[in-house]
């Protein structure tokens, strides 16, 4: 085959393998980072003197960083390339969290945090294009469900990490670990991702960017699929950002360990998207997205008790939820955006983010006033409001044939 058209990466080859393990050590860099934090917002509550919400910045401001960025950092790829955002943004988030546990203050602590998830937002939309680009048709699917993976396992290994080596060192420690491992994933990600053979560098105009994220908001769907990421991420990472201030105080008495060990349930969440996907593939995603909502509505239910196992139980039913409706509702983005589907992607990932960010720390005002009662009460408005639109989104038209 001649240069002019190099050969697409088939599944089962060297060049497939490289470039899975790559993308999966990328992915898993990138959320162990970000996340690493989220078991430790008590000990930063004790240590720096702040309150629940002000604890929780060390993982909101880093995702509304990121989010903000993933607008800016996709039309750039375009003209920089794929591979060499990634690998900048790889080394810089590694570094910056390495400098992040040397730093005394907290607020020098979350300047530096902030400055992690700008530079971690050259990963997530970026790979996906590289995917779509250089992946053949019959190998991207496997190549992006192993990213996804990455992404889970990075994120459940960096919160395990950070709350066992907490409970026997400190938090530092724990946080440092995680920076070095993201430095020996960089530097795997850099020496086992091909370079891309399908990109061709394009020459921006920014008076055109706001165009062709614009057009999106005027789809009768896409608007309300936007609004999901934000109420759904918002409830899930409120549950995730408290439970542990719950469950260390008495009755539980739960040690820093078995709180970072909670975070394995997202195991679950990785079983549960795959299986939702292929659910909604055979009854429709406007069947599906609705269901899977009102099953986080349930579990939040079961969190309100006093017996440690039905509260464990209700956390694995939002997390089988939320990944779920995840699940749907992101893969129906690309059914809906016939044009510029990057640019949807960026927009959905950038209110999945700040969900997180916002609604993650509004949580913390709830949980000082009402205790887990008013997490719980704030998660069910959320997700009763998620639930209003997947009814909203069941009865809209099919934009395309193989939309359902």
């Amino acid at each position: 085959m001649d240069k002019a058209s190099p050969r697409l990466i088939e599944a089962g080859t060297p060049a497939f393998r490289r470039t899975t393990l790559a993308l999966a050590a990328a992915g898993f860099s990138t959320f162990a980072v970000l996340y690493g934090v989220q078991p430790l917002l008590p000990v930063f509550a004790d240590e720096f003197h702040v309150s629940p919400a002000e604890s929780s910045l060390a993982l909101s401001l880093p995702c509304a960083m990121l989010a903000l960025a993933l607008l800016v950092v996709s039309p750039l790829s375009e003209v920089w390339g794929r591979r060499p955002v990634m690998v900048a943004s790889l080394f810089a988030s590694a570094a910056l969290t390495l400098v992040a546990v040397l730093i005394p203050s907290w607020h020098g602590f979350l300047a530096l945090r902030a400055l992690t998830g700008l530079a971690a937002s050259g990963l997530p939309a970026v790979a996906m294009a590289y995917l779509s680009e250089e992946m053949h048709g019959r190998a991207i699917g496997l190549s992006m469900g192993l990213l996804i993976g990455g992404n889970a396992l990075g994120g459940m290994i960096g919160r395990l990490i950070a709350g066992i080596i907490a409970d026997h060192a400190s938090w530092r420690w724990g946080l440092g670990t995680i920076g070095v491992l993201a430095l020996g994933a960089a530097v795997a990600f850099l020496l086992s991702l091909p370079e891309s053979q399908r990109f061709s560098p394009n020459r921006m105009r920014w008076s055109d960017v706001p165009g062709t994220f614009g057009q999106h908001f005027r789809d009768p769907g896409l608007p309300w699929l936007f609004a999901e990421a934000f109420l759904l991420m918002g409830g899930f990472v409120s549950v995730y950002n408290y439970i542990g201030f719950r469950l260390l105080d008495p009755p539980f008495d739960l040690s820093q360990t078995a709180i970072g060990a909670i975070f394995v349930i997202y195991l679950f969440g990785t079983f549960s998207s795959a299986l939702t996907g292929e659910i909604a593939s055979r009854l429709g995603r406007r069947r599906v997205l609705w269901l899977a909502i009102l099953l986080g509505l349930a579990g939040i239910t079961m969190t309100l008790s006093d017996r440690l196992w039905l509260i464990i139980l209700g956390i694995v039913v939002v997390t089988v939820s939320f990944f779920g409706a995840h699940s749907v509702a992101s893969s129906w983005i690309g059914r809906r955006a016939l044009r510029d589907r990057a640019q949807a992607s960026s927009v959905y990932l950038c209110l999945y983010y700040l969900g997180s960010s916002v609604l993650g720390t509004a949580g913390g005002w709830f949980f000082a006033h009402s205790g887990w009662t008013g997490v719980a009460a704030f998660f069910a408005c959320l997700y009763g409001l998620a639930l209003i639109i997947a009814l909203r989104l069941s009865r809209l038209p099919p934009l395309v044939p193989a939309e359902s």
